[in-house]
């Protein structure tokens, strides 16, 4: 069964957790969905809805995956209280076919505003325990309009009033929540890796899986995807995170691509400082051609320039050598189209917040002379160069594949100077 098939309603729930009993007005909800839910009354279920949630998971739409789900799983057995934590009442409701974490919200009129299932791994509710005990993780589930945005929360395990966040914006390809990313051999969690220290900094970060990669869907094909796609995604976490009383400021974090889409999320949003991390100084159709020719024969080459001579006119190119297809196929056109549009220099030239640049001498995939160019392009900003590092913020040599060698290795720690260095950049920010 698909993923988007075990969640009936996504909300970001990120909220400090207290152990209480079940209040009697979720016993109450719990009973009454659990007799219309066996009963195959969706429309009772959604009756049960506020308005605010009809309005965003209309009947069309939440039958039918309801119903997929009743097929899949059978009937709900039982639904055992857990936890209750800001107003999320956490059950444990073992189906027929399988048992999942029920997590359910209800509204100041007792009307449903939150209903989702999550993987069954335990008896409580509660964050998820991180690997190190100095720092708790909270999953981030939010409903856009065109699916969801799944990630994690990363904070200290001590807080004091509020803290900073860092809103963690991945880079091209398939990136996951924790920067990995099995086409390009990247396996050693270098976002998750990120995410810990500067929690023991003391900065809170939020890390998610890029659109239509791991547990973040949607409707949008990817022969429609767009730079500004992703984009949009970052402005709905910049949105939700400004909500959130626990958080003094936002800082948006963009590593290599990610630091485009950055460049386009923070404009007229509630962010006050944006870190540009191993972020190419070219438009995106020089980078292609140079790495073209360094790899494929010269007439791939002249077909992919073709290809991109039509893009910039706005025109898409359906005969396609399949010999170019994972670089310049049909479906990958409107994004290249998109990406090609973008001019670094200009976008990190109109930044209108505090700016850091960090650049490591290393970086075989962004080299140096890039970040130069753009600490060229707006003096003001602040410029990290980090001697030995690699693009992804590990201590590596120049040497391809002993380069190439980190990717995978989780036991080489992140470049001494990367951390403390962005963590004084937040810190400064106002």
């Amino acid at each position: 069964m698909k993923r988007i098939a075990l969640f009936l309603f996504i909300v970001l729930f990120i909220a400090k957790t207290y152990a209480q009993a079940e209040p009697a007005n979720y016993s109450a909800a719990i009973a009454k969905f659990k007799t219309f839910y066996n009963a195959n009354h969706v429309d009772s279920i959604f009756n049960m809805f506020s308005p605010e949630m009809k309005k965003i998971l209309p009947l069309e739409t939440f039958k039918p995956t309801t119903n997929q789900l009743k097929q899949q799983y059978g009937e709900l057995q039982t639904a055992e209280f857990v936890s209750y934590s800001g107003s999320i009442a956490v059950y444990k409701a073992t189906f027929k076919g399988s048992i999942f974490l029920l997590n359910l919200s209800l509204s100041d009129k007792n009307t449903l505003n939150g209903l989702f299932l999550t993987p069954y791994k335990g008896e409580t509710g509660a964050p998820q325990e991180a690997v190190d005990p100095d720092v708790t993780e909270t999953p981030v589930l939010q409903k856009t309009l065109s699916g969801q945005i799944a990630g994690t929360l990363t904070m200290p395990v001590s807080v004091n009033g509020k803290i900073p966040v860092v809103l963690i914006v991945g880079d091209a390809g398939p990136k996951d929540r924790d920067g990995n990313n099995e086409k390009t051999g990247i396996t050693c969690s270098p976002y998750k890796t990120l995410a810990y220290d500067l929690a023991k900094k003391g900065i809170a970060s939020v890390r998610y899986d890029k659109r239509l990669v791991g547990q973040s869907t949607s409707v949008t094909k990817e022969s429609q995807l767009r730079v500004d796609d992703y984009g949009d995604d970052a402005v709905t976490l910049i949105g939700v995170l400004n909500d959130d009383p626990r958080f003094s400021k936002i800082v948006l974090f963009g590593h290599g691509e990610g630091a485009l889409v950055g460049m386009i999320a923070c404009i007229d949003q509630p962010v006050r400082g944006f870190i540009a991390a191993e972020c190419p100084s070219d438009q995106g159709d020089k980078i292609l051609m140079n790495e073209l020719k360094k790899t494929k024969p010269s007439y791939q080459v002249d077909e992919v320039k073709v290809i991109l001579d039509s893009l910039r006119k706005g025109k898409l190119t359906d005969n396609v050598d399949p010999a170019i297809y994972s670089i310049a196929g049909p479906t990958k056109q409107n994004f290249l189209m998109s990406w090609c549009r973008l001019v670094p220099i200009r976008g990190i030239k109109g930044m209108k917040i505090a700016t850091m640049i960090v650049q490591g001498t290393t970086d075989l995939v962004v080299t140096a002379d890039n970040g130069e160019k753009l600490k060229k392009a707006k003096s003001e900003a602040v410029y990290l160069e980090i001697k030995g590092m690699n693009h992804i913020f590990k201590d590596a040599p120049a040497d391809p594949d002993q380069n190439a060698a980190t990717y995978t290795k989780n036991d080489v720690p992140i470049s001494a100077a990367l951390i403390p260095g962005i963590a004084d950049f937040v810190n400064r920010v106002k």
